[in-house]
C-alpha cells in the first residue's frame, strides 16, 4: 500500500505545473496576430502594444496566396481565428478561419478545391525557422503554442502578410 501512495505521489510531482499544456494567461487582450511570411515571424498585438512575437514555420512552398488544396502555400489576408483543438496532432492547435468567402469564389472560378484546416500549431519535430514543412499551416515551437494557445481567443483577427 505504501508504495501504491508512492508511486502516486511521484506521478503527481512529475505531471506538476511545468509539464501541462494548458497554462493562464492574465495579461492584456490579444486584439490582432499578424504573420509576416517573409521573415517567418508571427506577433501578438494588443491594440499598438507589441506583447509577444514568435519565429515560425510555414507551408513547404510558402510564397503566394494559398490557391488550392495541396500547394503548400500558407494563405495571405485578412482572417479571423475561429476554433481551437486541445488534441491537435502537433500539440495543440487554433484554428483560422481559411478559406473564407473570397478564397471560394476564386477557387471555384479556377475549378479546383481550395483546401482547409490551415492552423496555428506546435510542431512533432525540432524547431527550426528555416525550414518550411507543413501543409499551409503556420507552426511554432510546442513551448510557445502553449502561451498563444491561452492568450489568443477565438474571435481574433489575423492577418497573414507575405
Amino acid at each position: 500500500m505504501k508504495s501504491l501512495a508512492l508511486v502516486a505521489a511521484l506521478a503527481i510531482l512529475l505531471a506538476g505545473p511545468g509539464c501541462s499544456r494548458f497554462i493562464e494567461y492574465d495579461g492584456p487582450e490579444v486584439t490582432r496576430v499578424e504573420v509576416f511570411k517573409s521573415s517567418r515571424t508571427m506577433v501578438l498585438w494588443h491594440h499598438d502594444e507589441v506583447l509577444e512575437a514568435f519565429e515560425i514555420e510555414l507551408g513547404f512552398a510558402p510564397e503566394g496566396h494559398k490557391a488550392q488544396e495541396g500547394d503548400g502555400r500558407t494563405p495571405e489576408g485578412d482572417y479571423i481565428v475561429d476554433r481551437r483543438n486541445p488534441n491537435s496532432e502537433y500539440y495543440l492547435s487554433i484554428g483560422i478561419n481559411y478559406p473564407d468567402a473570397d478564397d471560394i469564389a476564386a477557387a471555384e472560378e479556377a475549378g479546383v478545391d481550395p483546401g482547409g484546416d490551415i492552423f496555428i500549431h506546435g510542431t512533432p519535430r525540432a524547431f527550426r525557422a528555416t525550414d518550411d514543412w507543413t501543409a499551409g499551416c503556420i507552426a511554432v515551437s510546442d513551448r510557445e503554442m502553449r502561451r498563444i494557445y491561452a492568450m489568443v481567443q477565438d474571435g481574433t483577427p489575423i492577418g497573414i502578410f507575405p
